[in-house]
């Protein structure tokens, strides 16, 4: 199937799934039984100013024509304004982008760099040393709640030794952020030869990183490792032996066949991390579209919300996306049966 005529049909399909999402995150918020009104009114509001405020937001209005007004306004790329600020979600969203994406980057290379090896080399191996070794880790990683790794890294490597800076975002406090190119300030700096903000921002970088890293590596090292497993017991691969192929003809088979699994598995990790690095980068102030969103939980910004769960979604939708096409290039077997 061609490229274009399969990215037509994903787009097709996840028309209603955004239109479902948007219902169930709008009814979402509204049921939780917090009323934020009475939040941006004051404490020393009237009640004919509370009523003007909720006249305002549209909340005296049927909770089915709420949701005729908010699809109206997304329909025309308006997410509405944050209730707390009062500044556009849409554009304050787009400027805290660049810091998720960059710490997702970063972290899914880095897990991922890790992960797939280690988890091929258990199943190349399995029952051994390196293959229980690398099953506790992967455990281990399991285990660990993401909040308390970014506190912990933050008391040993900065507390006790003395090795990092303090979480406090993505730049030294003395430093200006250097001209916006790519959002990243570590790759801005280097455009702009700053050497002072770009290393600033490396070292600001390595602790959430890791934290990222450690989180995504963990699922990755189990999953390849079940993945290559179930392809080394497939009949083909037990032809191969049989045979008398070598043994590096044999894992570069599985290694093929073991391909597409594995990346479809990143993938949906990858769109899973964004919720789960919002923790990192409440820990670390990192500035991101996490942080956003958690603050906009913990204080009932219910239009926020309503935003960053939708961007969520796109952005998902868009990772899926491209895990197909990069299917369809690496397996066109799977592109003839999509």
């Amino acid at each position: 199937m061609p490229i274009g005529l399969l990215i037509t049909r994903r787009v097709l399909l996840v028309v209603p799934l955004l239109v479902a999402i948007l219902l169930f995150t709008f009814l979402l918020v509204r049921i939780g039984g917090q009323d934020p009104v009475g939040l941006l009114a004051g404490p020393t509001a009237t009640q004919a100013e509370i009523e003007m405020i909720r006249a305002q937001l549209a909340l005296d209005q049927p909770i089915w024509v709420q949701f005729g007004v908010y699809f109206g306004k997304v329909l025309q790329g308006d997410l509405g304004s944050s209730w707390l600020s009062n500044r556009p979600i849409l554009t304050e969203l787009l400027e805290r982008a660049p810091a998720t994406f960059e710490l997702l980057f970063w972290g899914v290379l880095i897990g991922a760099g890790i992960g797939i090896p280690v988890g091929l080399r258990a199943a190349f191996r399995p029952d051994g040393a390196f293959d229980q070794a690398s099953r506790f880790l992967s455990l281990l990683g399991f285990s660990i709640p993401t909040y308390w790794l970014g506190l912990v890294m933050l008391f040993v490597f900065f507390f006790l030794l003395e090795w990092a800076p303090p979480g406090m975002g993505r730049l030294s406090l003395f430093l200006e952020q250097p001209p916006a190119v790519t959002g990243s300030y570590l790759i801005d700096g280097l455009i702009a030869a700053q050497w002072d903000v770009a290393s600033s921002a490396f070292a600001q970088l390595v602790l959430p990183v890791f934290c990222v890293a450690i989180i995504s590596a963990a699922p990755i090292i189990k999953q390849t490792r079940a993945i290559a497993l179930e392809v080394l017991s497939s009949d083909y691969i037990r032809y191969a032996r049989a045979q008398g192929l070598p043994q590096h003809e044999v894992r570069r088979m599985a290694l093929r066949n073991s391909t597409t699994p594995i990346v479809t598995f990143v993938g949906t990790e990858l769109t899973g991390l964004v919720g789960t690095t919002s923790l990192i980068e409440y820990v670390f102030a990192w500035g991101g579209m996490g942080q956003y969103g958690l603050s906009a939980i913990i204080q009932n910004d219910f239009a926020a919300i309503q935003g960053y769960v939708l961007v969520l979604a796109l952005f998902s939708v868009l990772v899926f996306l491209l895990v197909d096409v990069i299917v369809m290039l690496t397996e066109p077997r799977a592109g003839a049966r999509a």
